[in-house]
């Protein structure tokens, strides 16, 4: 039941891992393989998504023309912005940008990153998994009292 519940608590966004990996060693005293595996596995989850995000963006904007004109601006403006930094890494953006343990640098928001930069789910899985996987072991460590940030 327990592995259940870490596996959602992964899969929700914000917390994703950041907080199931803790919750499951300390309030729920899973054994680290346990916590460890059920959080990778449930921060994956939302990586599924990114094939139908273009259908949905594309559904909400032939309905609603208003947020046509806003996710054109959004996605231009933030492409434009953040373009340079992303060609400067290439495909270790995603590694990089996930495997960093903070608040809104998780898979979700990966997710919504390689959607917006077109990086296909076939690309994107894996470099999104590495991080993750990077991601798993710091906070473990972290939350086993190993390390520091």
């Amino acid at each position: 039941m327990f592995e259940l519940k870490t596996f959602l608590i992964a899969m929700s966004p914000v917390v994703e891992l950041r907080g199931s990996i803790p919750i499951a060693l300390e309030m729920f005293h899973l054994p680290l393989w346990s916590a460890y595996f059920f959080s990778v596995l449930g921060n994956m989850v939302p990586v599924l998504l990114l094939p139908f995000l273009g259908v949905v963006s594309s559904e909400l904007s032939r309905r609603f023309s208003f947020l046509e004109r806003f996710l054109s601006w959004l996605f231009l403006y933030t492409r434009k912005k953040h373009e340079r930094s992303f060609e400067l890494f290439r495909d270790f953006a995603l590694v990089i940008f996930v495997a960093i343990p903070l608040p809104l640098t998780g898979a979700w928001t990966a997710t919504l990153v390689a959607f917006v930069f077109g990086i296909p789910l076939r690309k994107a899985f894996p470099l999104i998994l590495l991080g993750v996987i990077i991601a798993g072991v710091t906070v473990t460590l972290i939350t086993l009292g190993i390390t520091s940030i």
